[in-house]
């Protein structure tokens, strides 16, 4: 599964991710990681999890072969256990395993800080903000290993900004804001809250919204085209259509428009 973890600046997201990695101490309430109770079994609880962060922390001396090794190090991970080599290749640094970090671009230091959270082999994967601010060839090369890494059998929690981002990847998405929970559900379903369509037409000339019974808004838009909105559970396609025959109004071309992710995160997260 790729769980999508939204919410606005502030929501909450950094310090709920901070504490699933032992860095910041809850005030209350409880965490498991993969089955394991954080304070009943602190060690088991982070061996389960990998955390991309957001900065690329790195050491600059370190080389991206050498840097894993001591990762894999200070996780326990014996030397014959260690996949140094695979985690290079899986994140297309083979080439560079033995150059400084120091001199690695800022998408190279982004793919080592994915290799450093994979040093452990963890059950679950947190991305913080993985694709911020970088370029879209690495954006796609991120992905890419993603959903490899998720073929295999990791869960992935991914919290991002990039709505369409989250559309696209995840199974299940929660949008928390001011620290508590707002929703969470399939993607399917959450898109599904919203339930808007818009039926966008090109008069073959100029021509004025009709009367609009109350279950269909309209706007005629600057280029002049003329927008019909309803909602899908209650209104046709059909109905619009005919709605406008009877206007007598030539179609000329026709679109459709409906809600994404960033409709229901904006409705969800308004107040």
């Amino acid at each position: 599964m790729i769980f999508g973890l939204l919410g606005p600046n502030g929501a909450g997201k950094s310090t709920m991710i901070n504490i699933l990695a032992g860095l910041v101490t809850k005030t209350s309430g409880s965490v498991k990681i993969w089955g394991f109770d954080q304070d009943e079994n602190p060690r088991q609880s982070r061996a389960a999890i990998g955390i991309m962060p957001q900065e690329p922390h790195l050491d600059p001396f370190f080389t991206p072969a050498g840097s894993l090794d001591v990762q894999a190090g200070l996780y326990g991970v014996p030397k014959s256990q260690r996949k140094t080599a695979e985690i290079l290749e899986l994140i297309g640094l083979t080439d560079k395993a033995n150059a400084y970090a120091r001199s690695l671009s800022g998408g190279m230091r982004r793919r080592l800080l994915l290799g450093k959270a994979l040093v452990h082999s963890p059950q679950i994967l947190v991305l913080d903000e993985p694709t911020a601010g970088v370029d879209i060839e690495l954006r796609n090369i991120l992905w890419a290993n993603v959903r490899k890494l998720n073929e295999q059998g990791v869960t992935i929690i991914l919290t991002t900004h990039y709505l369409e981002e989250a559309e696209a990847m995840c199974d299940e998405i929660a949008i928390i804001n001011h620290g508590n929970l707002i929703v969470r559900d399939t993607t399917a379903n959450l898109l599904g809250r919203l339930d808007h369509k818009t039926l966008v037409i090109r008069p073959a000339s100029d021509a004025d919204l009709p009367p609009l019974p109350a279950n269909i808004t309209g706007q005629k838009r600057h280029d002049g085209r003329l927008a019909f909105t309803y909602q899908s559970g209650q209104t046709s396609a059909d109905a619009v259509l005919d709605l406008i025959r009877k206007a007598k109004i030539e179609i000329s071309d026709i679109t459709t428009e409906q809600s994404d992710l960033e409709d229901v995160f904006l409705a969800l997260t308004k107040s």
